[in-house]
């Protein structure tokens, strides 16, 4: 009896070293897998936030490349940029400007034109703006824009012009902004003729519009 109670506890203790040892195994097999598991999940949120911040920074610089790019207020340049062409059928004289920029800008109203040695601009044939009245347009890049000076009585074709002073407008005021450009006239193969009693008409993306809106295309 003493002889095989003493081998069934040393089978029972061998038992139990095996069930100790397989336990600590899988003890240590689930410690290392949760420690791999932390550091795939650690990479993975560096990941996601190197991904956010370069993509916020993609973000910032496209809009800062659009803000750079709304149109703003046109600047009147050179003489270039100028041109006065005389028609008939109706009698009046087109004022061209040409955005010689690389990205659109605005005008407002009319143009101001100073003739001769005249210290007040042209009048304006739709009425000087104001805050509840205001023309605007958008001049594409290397885009042109138009205003019309209807011309068809003496007066208002007065006599041959030699140069002009053109002033650009404010928004909803007829004040000039800056400084105005000088167009000679002597370049040109027929001197315009604009009286003091004619009137310029608002600027418009289409010369044919100009004259419409300044009743010259009937």
């Amino acid at each position: 009896m003493t002889a095989r109670r003493s081998r069934r506890r040393s089978a029972a203790y061998a038992a139990l070293a095996l069930g100790l040892a397989g336990s600590l195994a899988l003890t240590g097999c689930n410690s290392h897998s949760s420690k791999k598991s932390k550091k795939s999940s650690s990479s993975s949120s560096k990941s996601k936030k190197r991904k956010i911040i370069g993509g916020g920074a993609a973000a910032a610089g496209a809009g800062a490349g659009a803000a750079s790019r709304k149109p703003t207020y046109c600047t009147t340049g050179t003489s270039a940029d100028f041109k006065f062409t005389t028609r008939t059928n109706p009698s009046h004289v087109i004022v061209k400007y040409h955005n010689s920029k690389s990205r659109s800008c605005y005008l407002y109203n009319s143009p101001m034109l100073y003739f001769g040695t005249a210290k007040q601009p042209l009048g304006y044939f739709e009425g000087p703006p104001s805050f509840g009245d205001s023309q605007r347009i958008e001049v594409p890049a290397r885009g042109d824009a138009y205003a019309s000076i209807p011309t068809t009585n003496a007066a208002d074709k007065g006599s041959k012009q030699k140069l002009v002073k053109i002033g650009f407008m404010n928004a909803s005021e007829p004040t000039q902004r800056g400084l105005s450009t000088t167009v000679n006239f002597s370049q040109y193969a027929s001197l315009p003729s604009v009286g003091k009693t004619a009137k310029v008409g608002d600027w418009y993306l289409s010369d044919k519009l100009a004259e419409l809106k300044t009743d010259t295309g009937h």
